[in-house]
């Protein structure tokens, strides 16, 4: 199943590092480790299965990926990745835990809450070996080793220097655990917010026969500038919320009268209602001259209403 050396080691290489985990974030991450010098290995659930090993191969994206048993894989490297289904992260290190040793570290790329790495971090602690937390900030699929990966935790300068000169793309983001989920988590708001926010506008467009037409305005309107799009949205929501407000009512009447159901849309209107009840009105009589003048004004009102 593996191609260790006598001793029971993955041959000498620039840096040793091991996947738990080969599906499209390993296998896509691999390549250029492998293309920069590391020696790579992995451990995947298939391994346990007739044919797995074959499956994995062909998953692959370069040659030389060493796979072996859990035990052989993290007895062999320096660096252990952890690249499972967000549900199965902490079982994943448990299963982990035992094999692991002082002076190696693991690194939890999976996309889950702060909580969660915090959790998996104690686990790891209990090995002796070193934890990081890490947080991929894109589809990996889609932008490979362009894709931005934040690592936190006391060896993350380590970790980001050592995988960035493999050719990835990781960068430092200090040593509290927690804190590079946290930004993966709240970047989500507005990544998987915004995605069902534009499958809800081309469905109705569809319903309604004007889906191509949308689809070029939504186009034409993020041509511009963002960070001129996004700090007006937020500048004039202090002082058009009111009239955006009935204006997303309407929105809802139409999308009702052509049989769409406003998930999104429904969510947005009350947003803007919660609005009105905040005194933005009162609190920016005119368009104020800083996005984060509103964005400080909303946050010390909501937390005020705890």
């Amino acid at each position: 199943m593996s191609s260790l050396d006598a001793s029971g080691e993955l041959p000498r290489a620039k840096a040793r590092v091991g996947f738990i985990g080969f599906g499209e974030v390993a296998s896509t991450l691999s390549k250029p480790l492998r293309e920069n010098g590391a020696s790579v290995a992995a451990y995947d659930v298939l391994l346990r299965q007739e044919q797995g090993e074959e499956v994995l191969r062909r998953r692959a994206q370069t040659e030389g990926i060493q796979f072996c048993s859990l035990a052989e894989m993290i007895g062999s490297v320096s660096y252990v990745l952890s690249t499972v289904t967000t549900d199965v992260a902490p079982a994943a290190a448990r299963e982990a835990a035992p094999h692991l040793k002082p002076g190696q570290v693991y690194v939890d790329l999976n996309s889950t809450a702060p909580s969660i790495k915090i959790e998996i971090g104690g686990i790891v602690a209990a090995s002796g070996a070193d934890f990081v937390e890490g947080a991929i900030l894109g589809a990996v699929g889609a932008t490979g080793a362009r894709t931005r990966i934040l690592v936190a935790g006391e060896r993350a300068p380590e970790v980001a220097e050592t995988l960035t000169s493999l050719g990835l793309r990781v960068l430092d983001y200090g040593p509290e655990v927690g804190r590079a989920s946290t930004f993966k988590m709240l970047r989500s708001i507005f990544a998987k917010g915004l995605e069902a926010l534009l499958l809800e506008t081309l469905i109705a467009g569809k319903k309604a026969g004007i889906e191509h037409d949308l689809w070029d305005d939504i186009l034409d309107l993020m041509r511009n500038p963002f960070d001129r799009v996004g700090s007006n949205w937020v500048q004039t929501h202090a002082v058009a919320h009111r009239r955006r407000y009935h204006e997303i009512v309407q929105v809802l009447e139409t999308m009702r009268e052509i049989g769409v159901e406003p998930v999104m849309t429904c969510a947005t209107e009350g947003f803007f209602k919660r609005s009105l009840s905040l005194g933005l009105q009162e609190g920016f009589p005119e368009k104020p001259d800083s996005m984060w003048q509103v964005i400080d004004y909303l946050e010390e009102r909501l937390s005020r209403a705890r």
